[in-house]
């Protein structure tokens, strides 16, 4: 029964299993890792380790996340919201004006940008109005989670549960999922999520905003010292004088005779009078500012300060190639021309040497920059911005309509089955191209290796599930444990185990360990597939009681200050009522009771 090849199976899902909840390697060399080992054991062959990169529905995932991308560049989704904001002074008019239309953006476009477009619009109208930014963003996030689950091409996920069934098509006699099969709970939870969500309201929590924190308290993110007259320091350069390598201090600026230097090299000469200002871990200041140090604390700079440095409010995006390093060997100053005041996480300002904290996805960053950060496309990669309104570019309106209609038409035509998603959307990406409404460029640094990575592997480890019988032997434990309680047993235990799962791992992962063994329970079972396959789409595209498992969740986990509870509290009626809606539409559209 425990054959060699099952039992090294279940040790290698296993590991999947720590390594993406602990989070000691980032999620694609986890699933490298345990592919590799699998192919080297001789689970798995070359050619199926290989075979996910040439899926089908992997392109479609990458065209619609560069798509996401380009909408994301362009003023129009921008223009709309910021339009739509305007006059409305309380949080329930907003929230019934924004909701609605999340969810319809999020049921066709990629929500990651989506929500990473809306963010500093919300928190420049909450700032305007005096509502916390607690009070806005979980919903943000929550309706586009719901908007996406309506509609195949709303999130990755759903794609890569067609994906999953594309490649079991002709072994259990199943059909690709169409891009309105997901409508069928998708469309009324939209409905019945919103409703939940507006009047939910007293669950959510009311936190100040960091940005507040430090307009309140600036001297505990920022500290000046003055170069005095007598000063030994004067004549030497930084690195001389020992100023650029301080534990916990960053030396972000100097300004010198009504003028600022930044960002400040090693190499920069110290003046007679010069103010240095220090970011960071300003309570070690003393320990830089004792007699004979050359260094005193000025009278006031503070006004001339606030007018020429510029504090930002930024997230660690999910996919940032600063995720797992330490500050201190990131270069963040060199790279981004930005030095870091603090960091908060949990809720909770870090506290410590800054240089030595090892950075993790949705830590919030407060950072003082010049006036370029952000425009770049490493700074776009690597951070959400939300407390900076980007600069709307110029209207196109040829460039605009051309990819307004052009998104539309190849939806459409996939739709009424006249070409595959796959063809529509590479012709409208090359018709972007060739009309210069995106560059290749722009689509270079829009594909998430990380993602395609743990799709293309997971695509292999559910084959290697199936393949050993790992799956078929899960699939008949759940069956012992569940039928007892009948086949709306099973429905509520597969949702409930893919959700839970999704809570905790990144959700692209959840789908790819629970597909093979919904699939077998139907099979088992002698049931209609679909319903267990959707079964699994929803329940690992519904992550609303944590913050890890879904990325948009992740986005406003530290920008609104919020805590697992608060997820939780919130995210847990809300998953009931998704779970008890999904299984009983199902179980009368496909008659299972």
């Amino acid at each position: 029964m425990f054959s060699f090849d099952i039992i090294a199976v279940f040790l290698v899902v296993l590991f999947l299993l720590i390594s993406l909840y602990s989070e000691f390697v980032r999620p694609g060399t986890s699933f490298f890792i345990a592919i590799v080992i699998l192919n080297l054991l001789g689970i798995l062959t070359p050619s199926e380790v290989l075979h996910g990169f040439g899926n089908e529905q992997l392109a479609v995932i990458i065209f619609l996340i560069i798509l996401g991308k380009i909408f994301q560049k362009r003023p129009l989704i921008d223009a709309f919201f910021s339009k739509s904001l305007e006059g409305i002074k309380t949080r329930t008019g907003l929230m019934i004006r924004m909701l609605p239309f999340v969810a319809v953006c999020s049921a066709f476009l990629n929500n990651t940008p989506l929500v990473a477009m809306l963010m500093p619009y919300l928190h420049s109208w909450g700032k305007r109005n005096d509502v916390a930014p607690s009070k806005l963003l979980i919903p943000l996030s929550y309706a586009a989670i719901l908007g996406g689950c309506a509609t195949l091409i709303g999130t990755s996920t759903n794609l890569i549960i067609n994906s999953l069934v594309v490649e079991e098509a002709g072994a259990y006699d199943l059909q690709p999922l169409s891009i309105f099969d997901f409508s069928l709970v998708g469309v009324p939870m939209i409905v019945i999520g919103l409703l939940y969500i507006l009047l939910a309201d007293k669950l959510l929590p009311s936190r100040r905003d960091v940005l507040k924190d430090f307009e309140e308290k600036p001297r505990e993110y920022i500290v000046e010292t003055l170069i005095a007259k007598d000063s030994q320091l004067i004549g030497k350069t930084v690195e001389d004088a020992h100023l650029r390598h301080l534990k916990g201090l960053y030396l972000t600026e100097i300004l010198r005779e009504g003028q600022i230097i930044a960002p400040v090299s090693p190499e920069r000469d110290l003046h007679e009078g010069d103010v240095l200002i220090f970011a960071g871990e300003t309570e070690t200041i003393a320990d830089l500012v004792k007699p004979l140090s050359g260094l005193t604390l000025p009278d006031v700079v503070e006004e001339y300060r606030q007018k020429k440095i510029e504090i930002m409010e930024v997230v660690i995006a999910y996919n940032s190639s600063m995720i797992g390093k330490k500050i201190r060997y990131s270069d963040f100053r060199g790279k981004y021309d930005a030095a870091i005041l603090a960091v908060h996480r949990n809720g909770e300002r870090l506290s410590g040497k800054i240089g030595e904290l090892v950075l993790k996805a949705g830590d919030v960053m407060l950072i003082v920059s010049g006036g370029d950060f952000g425009k770049g496309e490493v700074e776009e990669h690597d951070f959400y911005f939300i407390s900076k309104i980007r600069e709307i570019p110029k209207y196109n309106v040829k460039k605009s309509s051309l990819l307004i209609g052009g998104t539309i038409l190849a939806i459409l035509l996939a739709i009424f089955n006249v070409a595959s998603l796959f063809q529509t959307l590479l012709v409208l990406l090359s018709v972007l191209l060739l009309f210069k409404v995106t560059t290749l460029a722009d689509i270079k640094a829009s594909i998430d290796y990380d993602l395609i990575i743990i799709i293309a592997l997971g695509l292999a480890m559910g084959a290697a599930m199936i393949k050993t019988g790992a799956a078929d032997l899960i699939a008949t434990s759940f069956v012992y444990v569940f039928e007892p309680l009948g086949v709306i047993g099973l429905m509520f235990g597969i949702f409930l185990i893919s959700n839970l799962l999704s809570a905790f791992m990144f959700n692209a992962a959840a789908a790819v360990i629970i597909f093979p063994i919904s699939l077998s329970i139907a099979v088992t079972m002698n049931l209609n597939p679909m319903p267990f396959i959707l079964l699994v789409a929803y329940g690992v595209g519904t992550s609303f009681m944590t913050p890890i498992g879904y990325q948009t969740n992740l986005m406003v986990y530290g920008p609104g200050g919020y805590t697992f509870k608060d997820f939780f509290r919130i995210g847990f009626p809300l998953t009931l009522i998704y779970m008890v809606v999904c299984v009983l539409i199902l179980g009368y559209v496909y008659d299972l009771f």
